[in-house]
């Protein structure tokens, strides 16, 4: 059967689990309603048996007393009372003795109550006595017998409980086996189409060029949800490549016209053209300061438009030795320039990572201690491990940031408020690359506070992978 909605294969699954509880439920009924009939049936005979067994006990009293009377007075009136007597005797005695297996007490019995309905007024005075005395034994052997008899129902009705438990816990195990074994099914069921919801999802999330192919059957709201996210999917392509090109080409277009007007200032700073005047020149070195700082901006734009294009990251052994050589090398004379001393504290030999992103960490985490901290102050690089990570803190003094905007700083675009040393207006991007290129190695960027430093930017990556 084919269900057209999430509802329906929620019910129906639901409805599927209850019916072996129903059947237990039934079953316990049943099973309980049976008990309760035998052991009604067996207490009501039992009590039948111990009442007409009590009844022939005062029976024989009554036929005892008579018979001895009956010898002495000998009147044809206490033949009618023995008569009568003995006949309510065997009554008793014959439910009796229907019950009970063994039958000898009960001839023996019929023996002696047929002696007593033929007993003559000159029957001999220790015959008499004898045949009572039989009588009175016979009677004691059946209420012994019958003893024995309630006791053996009483076990037998015993193990019979037993018994119906004993199925009544092999029929629950076995109907809460197969109730558990149809939730599996169920939930399985149910969740099949929220895991391919996923799947789809998290291909939307790594990007993928191909997502899962929309099931052709299952519940409609799963359907359509599928459809509504490979549609979102699309869209977002759609808006990613126009970034992407966006972002590309006007870069790229920016640095046309710019190469020329910084080549324009270049031949008017070297008064190719003619002499400049003091004003000219001021002018003329304010146009360079804002090529420069127009290049350095269409710089960190192709930067983060590079990194938005770069797939999973190739990730492999790093010397950390050879990696922050190359990186103090590279940014020597910026540190010169804002006359910063840089501390190092390398405790890892190896790091295993990306070199291009972690090298892009590093040069943006300068380039930010550079443009924000006090100049003349130390720049302090620690890298060490902690637990199953690569814990890299860049700190440096400066302005502290104020603790409700250390999270949006690492947002694309974002600026914060304090001024930058080198007067340049940021695009906003060096922390927000920071964090991707550390999201995209499995790690996080973040600001923490140490005591040696105003400012100090934690990035950590895992070193799970550190031994493939």
């Amino acid at each position: 059967m084919q269900l057209n909605s999430l509802r329906q294969l929620t019910l129906v699954s639901f409805v599927v689990v209850l019916v072996p509880l129903a059947a237990l439920v039934g079953y316990s009924q049943l099973t309980l309603s049976t008990i309760a009939k035998v052991t009604s049936s067996e207490t009501e005979q039992s009590i039948d048996i111990v009442r007409k067994l009590s009844k022939m006990e005062s029976l024989a009293f009554d036929i005892e007393r008579l018979v001895r009377q009956f010898s002495i007075v000998k009147k044809q009136a206490l033949v009618d009372l023995i008569n009568e007597s003995t006949q309510r005797f065997t009554t008793h005695q014959n439910y009796i003795c229907q019950s009970i297996a063994e039958q000898q007490s009960c001839t023996n019995l019929t023996s002696r109550i047929n002696w007593i309905r033929q007993v003559t007024p000159q029957v001999d005075s220790l015959l008499l006595d004898a045949q009572l005395a039989e009588f009175s034994q016979n009677l004691r052997d059946l209420t012994n017998q019958v003893n024995v008899y309630l006791d053996l129902r009483i076990q037998d009705q015993q193990n019979y409980v037993g018994s119906v438990q004993q199925n009544q816990f092999w029929f629950t195990g076995l109907l809460l086996s197969a109730s558990i074994l149809l939730i599996v099914f169920g939930s399985k069921a149910i969740l099949k189409p929220i895991e391919k919801i996923e799947q789809v999802i998290g291909a939307i999330a790594r990007q993928d060029s191909v997502l899962p192919v929309i099931s052709n059957s299952g519940p409609k709201e799963i359907i359509v949800l599928e459809h509504q996210l490979h549609n979102l999917a699309s869209r977002l392509t759609q808006l990613e490549n126009l970034r992407t090109a966006l972002l590309r080409h006007a870069s790229h277009e920016l640095k046309t016209p710019l190469a020329s007007i910084k080549e324009g200032c270049s031949l008017l700073t070297e008064q190719v053209v003619g002499s400049l005047n003091e004003d000219q020149q001021e002018v003329l070195s304010l146009l360079n300061s804002s090529t420069d700082r127009l290049n350095q901006l269409i710089i960190q734009l192709l930067d983060y438009n590079l990194l938005l294009q770069q797939g999973n990251p190739k990730c492999q052994l790093i010397e950390s030795k050879t990696l922050f050589d190359e990186f103090v090398t590279e940014n020597s004379l910026a540190l010169k320039q804002h006359d910063h001393k840089l501390n190092m504290k390398v405790e890892v030999q190896s790091i295993y990572a990306d070199p291009q992103l972690y090298r892009r960490i590093l040069d943006n985490l300068m380039s930010n201690a550079i443009a924000h901290g006090t100049k003349g102050r130390p720049i302090t690089i620690h890298l060490y491990q902690q637990d199953n990570m690569y814990v890299l803190d860049f700190a440096n003094r400066g302005q502290k940031i104020p603790q409700q905007q250390r999270h949006t700083l690492f947002q694309p675009f974002y600026r914060g408020e304090g001024k930058r040393n080198d007067r340049v207006i940021g695009t906003g991007l060096g922390l927000s690359i920071v964090a991707d290129c550390a999201r995209m190695m499995m790690g996080s960027a973040k600001i923490v506070d140490v005591d040696y430093a105003d400012i100090c930017i934690r990035v950590i990556i895992p070193i799970k992978e550190a031994n493939i």
